[in-house]
């Protein structure tokens, strides 16, 4: 998700209602399984509505939406359902920078692709601060189904270490800062230059936020149908 940095513990006292120090907090495990899976009727399918099921295109791309369980910076499931639908351009090159990554033995993993704009509506209802949530009425790059949030995992499925957890908000996060360890400095580095390779541009304060260039789209309101 793009979030431009502001007053981190203003945020957190919000949210929680007690101040927290800014330091990059452990992910949880992926332990929350969602009540419902995407299951795509047919007159209703991500083809018909103009979008691509990247796991369709390629199954060995790993899955990890954190907006469809509470592992997530408001604590609360926003998707009813997980799926990683982007526009077919965009997913093309998507599963082109995860082949050249499995030349090295390593892979994607996706923590965030479309997001239909009624749920960024949910998102901006749990934290309506434009520091850290672009107004539905904007419209995100998720939005129109050109943005992926992403990491990169070893052949067992490991991330590689990049810092910060995803959806750190603190300067460490920034691709720019450089007072991190130097294999840290590396990982972050194989997957921009991976992401732009394929057509991708990354941002200088997410270090997993990366929006397709190729092509323009218009914000969608179709939500992909659940179980």
């Amino acid at each position: 998700m793009a979030c431009r940095q502001s007053n981190v513990q203003t945020l957190q006292q919000e949210m929680t209602g007690a101040p927290s120090a800014l330091t990059p907090a452990e992910a949880a495990p992926d332990t929350t399984k969602p009540p419902k899976t995407a299951r795509p009727a047919a007159a209703n399918s991500p083809g018909k509505n103009g979008f691509t099921d990247v796991v369709a295109l390629d199954p060995t791309i790993r899955l990890d939406i954190r907006y469809a369980t509470t592992n997530n910076f408001t604590k609360a499931q926003i998707y009813d359902c997980p799926l990683c639908l982007l526009r077919p351009e965009a997913a093309e090159a998507l599963v082109k920078a995860h082949k050249a990554l499995q030349k090295k033995k390593m892979g994607l993993k996706m923590f965030d692709c479309y997001r239909p704009r009624p749920y960024q509506q949910r998102l901006w209802d749990k934290v309506p601060n434009p520091d850290y949530v672009t107004p539905p009425a904007k419209g995100s790059m998720h939005s129109r189904g050109a943005a992926v949030d992403l990491t990169i995992v070893d052949a067992q499925g490991k991330e590689l270490d990049m810092g910060t957890p995803y959806d750190f908000f603190g300067k460490e996060a920034h691709y720019d800062y450089t007072q991190l360890p130097a294999a840290v400095l590396a990982n972050r580095r194989l997957l921009r230059e991976t992401l732009e390779a394929a057509g991708f541009k990354g941002i200088r304060t997410e270090w997993w936020h990366f929006s397709y260039q190729g092509q323009n789209y218009a914000l969608s309101d179709y939500v992909w149908p659940c179980d």
